[in-house]
């Protein structure tokens, strides 16, 4: 048998991504919404950072689990039912008059959303050339990441026109549509449609036994020192950009919630750019930490000055955070090193672990910046929302900073193989 052809290859990758897609819009969607929530739902920073925050502790709960899936169900199944659940999710957030009924929504995406990376580059193992992995790896966190830019401004003015109930429950109903899709054309392997799988040598070892899967997963160094990097390197950008960078514009730089949303989403748009970067790099020099350790340099240093600085003038601050932003893209590549660092068999349970660093990190983040800011809140409220000052946000963002560099010696701290080139297996990535 010949391998697929590249526009069938394309087609079950576009929808697999497109899942991807529709989970990174809801996860960022409550920044640009963050006054809105606030008011309809009489929030302080903490709540909203609570609310907010149930995405990712869902997410976070089913990357083990998820990775084990994958290889005995296989990903078109988690994907499905993923859609199925996300789009419920969202009907469900958009419909609710209480708090309650909002966070529940906000932890079925994130559960959904949760099986969303692990299955497409699982799908991606075997319908591309495994040499091609970093690159496609990249390319998808790239596309996924339009999400988040299409829940800034656009975002913004469809709630500002029609309401952001009306708009979440409307991509709610999207994501049924995406489910009755995948459904119908995307398969688990090109063998089921008469090709050639790029995944043989995979597909042909032996199932490992749970328990000893999960004992050798345990005491692999690399696995837990890059979910580390990643709770730091995408933790602390996620964090930002998904929540308290627009109050952080807003409040401290005056700016409107639609500007305040477009710098964030230029950081999301840098973060996308810097995956393909990174990963073809990596990819080109068969050599994952010396990037990523790269990618987290500028991360730190980006969000350092601004916690030094948190008044700069905008024509600072504003390159800074992209210059971090497009360090953060570096994540990508902690999924092809941690592949490589673990046998075959584990690698879908490993890419798991990683993947949940990136969420723990985030959902750490949200909620303890929304106690910092509460903490030193002076009762100044607008428009029934908490305002909150310079000191009350440097001090939220001298929290994220440290994490960075916290991130940043993990990765130092990883130990790579030498040339050992990419080879094919399930991964994941936020």
């Amino acid at each position: 048998m010949r391998p697929p052809p590249l526009r069938l290859s394309l087609l079950v990758w576009g929808l697999a991504v497109a899942f991807y897609l529709f989970g990174f819009f809801q996860r960022v969607a409550p920044a640009s919404l963050a006054d809105l929530l606030m008011r309809d739902f009489a929030l302080s920073a903490a709540a909203l950072g609570n609310l907010s925050a149930l995405y990712y502790y869902t997410y976070a709960a089913v990357q083990l689990p998820t990775g084990v899936l994958v290889s005995r169900l296989g990903p078109t199944r988690l994907l499905l039912a993923g859609c199925l659940l996300a789009g419920s999710g969202a009907l469900l957030f958009g419909l609710a008059q209480q708090a309650a009924l909002a966070g529940l929504g906000r932890a079925l995406i994130g559960a959904a959303h949760g099986v969303a990376w692990v299955s497409m580059l699982a799908l991606v193992t075997h319908w591309f050339p495994p040499q091609r992995f970093g690159t496609v790896s990249g390319v998808s966190l790239m596309v996924g990441t339009v999400g988040a830019v299409l829940a800034g401004p656009p975002l913004r003015w469809l709630a500002d026109e029609w309401g952001w109930r009306a708009t979440i429950a409307g991509t709610g109903a999207v994501g049924l549509l995406l489910a009755l899709l995948i459904w119908a054309l995307v398969r688990d392997d090109p063998r089921e449609r008469g090709h050639a799988s790029f995944a043989t040598a995979v597909a042909d070892q032996p199932a490992v036994p749970l328990g000893q899967a999960l004992r050798e997963l345990f005491s692999s160094r690399n696995v837990w020192l890059l979910a580390g990097v990643n709770s730091g390197v995408c933790g602390a950008f996620l964090a930002f950009t998904g929540l308290w960078g627009v109050p952080f514009f807003v409040q401290v730089h005056g700016l409107d919630a639609k500007a305040a949303s477009l710098i964030t989403t230029a950081m999301l748009v840098v973060f996308a750019c810097g995956a393909p970067i990174f990963g073809a790099l990596s990819d080109r020099w068969r050599n994952r930490k010396r990037p990523f350790a790269a990618g987290a340099v500028l991360v730190a240093a980006g969000f350092g000055v601004v916690a030094a600085a948190p008044q700069a003038p905008l024509a600072l601050l504003v390159p800074l955070l992209l210059i971090g932003g497009l360090g953060a893209g570096s994540m990508v590549l902690s999924f092809a090193y941690v592949k490589e660092s673990v046998a075959p068999a584990l690698q879908g349970a490993a890419s798991g672990v990683v993947n949940a660093g990136a969420m723990v990190g985030t959902l750490v983040q949200m909620p303890a910046i929304g106690l910092i800011l509460d903490a030193h809140w002076d009762g100044h409220m607008v428009a029934g929302v908490r305002q909150y000052g310079v000191a009350a946000f440097q001090m939220g963002l001298a929290f994220l900073a440290l994490w960075t560099v916290a991130a940043l010696l993990l990765v130092l701290a990883t130990r790579e193989r030498p040339h050992r080139s990419p080879g094919p297996g399930p991964a994941s990535a936020a």
